[in-house]
């Protein structure tokens, strides 16, 4: 069996399905044969590909440019989100963080009023700035150190038996876009998601505050890969509830559980309805814990590498 690849990977029921699927489809005349055309694996984001916790990457990012909209205009303080901003509202945080449709779409037209106007490469510059300050208050890591080993090796893994591979996230398609072909090898077009309309005015794209499409959560997730790829994903992978309706629509579903609080985070929070599905429908699932010999791409300041087997 070709498991070399997926170094960090522990021989176990995860790494042996996703070897004996990756090589069934590439083995034609096989019942598991999966035409090249159709070879779509399509990955989550936060939580999926790197750490999400304590919040994710983009957070600081995102409610820093809101409240610098309420110290250039104070009357916005009385209106959602901007007041849940300046308050430090737990609730809508809270909300926030399981992706509930309300409070993410309130968040995504103050963020479209924010960057109204701007053009790609003004955007990507604010992004760029933010992304190389940044880091992670436990870890001490860049943003770069915070992505799974384990699922790059993935990547590679399945682009060497013919897979096209893609990212949809609600996080911001245009946020990852500036990381993209960095951290995951990915073009920019491959990468799909949340993202604003644009107006080309006087030869110039700018963004619109209205959001391009649905918001990619649930439905949206599967909606936006069709709507790329022309078909539905043959390999998915997600880790929460919001990844559900995507990991679906896939031949083969594949489910981060985050349950290794000494190399990362344990936690169950806004994941319980996508476990239960898993258990319920068969999903191969990946145990942080137990199943990746090596998590982060960088060595954390502390010692939180401890290898399980």
């Amino acid at each position: 069996m070709d498991t070399g690849p997926l170094e960090s990977w522990n021989d176990g029921a995860a790494k042996r399905a996703i070897v004996e699927f990756v090589t069934s489809a590439a083995r034609e005349g096989t019942p598991g044969f999966v035409p090249p055309a159709d070879r779509i694996a399509v990955f989550d984001n936060d939580g999926t590909l790197w750490v999400e916790k304590p919040a994710p990457v983009q957070t600081a990012f995102v409610l820093g440019k809101l409240a610098a909209r309420v110290r250039a205009d104070p009357s916005l303080a009385g209106r959602e989100p901007y007041r849940a901003v300046v308050d430090g509202d737990e609730a809508f945080f809270r909300a926030l963080e399981a992706q509930d449709p309300g409070a993410v779409t309130l968040m995504v037209r103050a963020l479209g009023y924010a960057w109204e106007g701007t053009t790609p490469e003004e955007y990507e510059a604010e992004a760029a700035r933010y992304l190389a300050s940044w880091r992670h208050e436990r870890f001490g890591l860049p943003y770069t150190g915070l992505v799974y080993r384990p699922m790059l090796e993935l990547f590679d893994y399945l682009r060497a038996h013919g897979w096209r591979l893609f990212v949809c996230s609600g996080g911001g398609r245009d946020f990852m876009r500036v990381f993209c072909e960095e951290l995951w090898g990915l073009p920019r077009e491959n990468v799909i998601g949340s993202a604003p309309e644009f107006a080309y005015r006087d030869g110039v794209p700018v963004r619109r505050a209205e959001l391009h499409g649905p918001l990619a959560l649930g439905p949206g997730k599967p909606e936006y890969v069709l709507a790329r790829t022309g078909r539905l994903p043959c390999f998915a992978a997600g880790n929460d509830d919001v990844d559900v309706e995507m990991l679906q629509s896939a031949r083969f579903a594949l489910l981060v559980v985050h349950d290794d609080d000494v190399r990362e985070y344990a936690y169950t929070d806004n994941a319980e309805r996508a476990r239960a599905t898993a258990e319920r429908s068969g999903w191969t699932t990946v145990s942080v814990k137990n199943d990746w010999n090596t998590v982060l791409t960088e060595r954390p300041d502390q010692e939180v590498t401890r290898c399980h087997r």
